[in-house]
Order: C-alpha cells, then structure tokens, then sequence
C-alpha cells in the first residue's frame, strides 16, 4: 500500500518561487519549488540550521502540483497577471561610521567596503493572485505532524519570500492517494471560483521535461541541491 498525500493550497496576491537567482536579479519560477515547499514546512516546525537526514527523508517522495487562476462568470479562467517586477535598493541611508548601521551595507566577500559604496540595485519578481494545489507523498506519520505543524507554526509562513503572505488555510488534510487529493483540490477550487492551467508531476512524462536544481541537501548557511526532473502539463 502506497503512502498517503498532504494536501497543501499555496494562494496569496504575491508569490515568487526562486530556482536560479542572483543577488541582483531575484527571478520566479513559475510554481511552488520543491526547496520552497520544504523550507515552508521547515518554519512551520521550527527546523533550523541544515537539516540533513530530514530532508534526504523528502528527496524523492511524489510532489505534484495544480495552478490555478480566477475564472469569470462562466467559469472561464482569466488571464494571468504578469510577472511583476519590484525595485529595491539594498544597503542605501545607513550610516557607515556607526558599528550597528554598518552591518546592514553589503561588502565584498572579503567583508570590505564595495567599490563605489554599498548601496546595490536589485529587482524582485512575483507570481500575482495565483493559487498553487501541492500534494506532497510520505509516512503518514511524518504527514501528521507537518499538518499539525502548518496549522500552528513555530516561525511565520510565508510563499517563497517574507512578504508573500498566505490568505489561506495551507494545509487542507491528509488524502490516501493522489486521486482523493486531486478531488479535493478541485473541490476547493471551485468553492474559490479557480481553474486549473497546468499541472507538475514529478519526473518524465508525455509533456515539456524541464531539470529543476531544487532538491533541497542541505540547508543552513551552506546550502546544497540536486536536480529533479518534472513534466509540465497544460489543462485543457
């Protein structure tokens, strides 16, 4: 007999899925990573520091995911919003002759001051009004206690970023297949007047292959990843 599913349901008015960033360009990816959707379960349970065995546990279990946007009157799916771009500048009025202040100014990796000053440019990109169905595979045990996790957390729960905060309940019950899980998703779905757009099942499939470098090995200050292989499927 095959383990159950956790059902989580990702929707906030911004989200952004980082899988190949810089310090200066902080891109999205267009659904939920499986590094992201660990590192959420990770603050819900308040798991610091690098977490090794805990998350080879995760490394190959099923992770399958549902988009969704707003469908109108008639149940026709809306455009989707367009990525948007934030401007930050990062480091800029603080004052380098004070010890604390200082602190807050980028460096060189040497930890010296950068050449014409600390203040960088960097630019953001978020997913808008997206809702994302995650059906993670595991013990049922293990799936237990992150669902009891997600619904009281030890550390705040955000969608990929701090400022991407949920508007919904996250975890939406333990399933004893995919199929069940699916059939509550489209149930919560239509309760939220959503159509799906397209799917991600993990590994090769009859649709686009992409390789994603988002298996989380290590987190910590050091962190380490592999690759995974994942099928996306638009929805008719």
């Amino acid at each position: 007999m095959s383990d159950p599913y956790l059902l989580l349901w990702l929707e906030a008015p911004l989200q952004s899925w980082g899988h190949d960033s810089k310090f200066g360009r902080r891109d999205s990816l267009d659904f939920p990573t499986k590094s992201g959707v660990l590192g959420l379960l990770c603050c819900a349970l308040g798991a610091g520091g690098e977490q090794t065995e805990w998350l080879a546990r995760w490394a190959d279990r099923d992770m399958q995911v549902v988009a969704y946007v707003l469908a109108d009157r008639l149940g026709k799916p809306l455009p989707r919003q367009p990525l948007m771009r934030d401007f930050q500048m990062v480091g800029s009025g603080y004052d380098d002759s004070d010890p604390w202040q200082t602190l807050l100014i980028p460096k060189t990796s040497e930890g010296t001051k950068a050449v014409g000053g600390g203040t960088k440019m960097t630019y953001r990109y978020y997913l808008q009004d997206m809702a994302f169905a995650v059906i993670l595979q595991g013990p049922k045990d293990e799936l237990t206690t992150v669902e009891a996790a997600l619904q009281n957390p030890v550390w705040d729960l955000y969608l990929g970023r701090k400022n991407c905060v949920p508007t919904e309940f996250i975890a939406q019950g333990i399933h004893g297949d995919a199929a069940q899980a699916m059939d509550k998703t489209r149930e919560l779905a239509t309760s939220k007047n959503r159509q799906s757009v397209f799917q991600v099942l993990q590994g090769e499939h009859d649709g686009e292959v992409l390789a994603l470098n988002d298996v989380p090995l290590q987190f910590g200050e050091h962190k380490l990843y592999r690759d995974r292989r994942v099928t996306v499927l638009p929805v008719e």
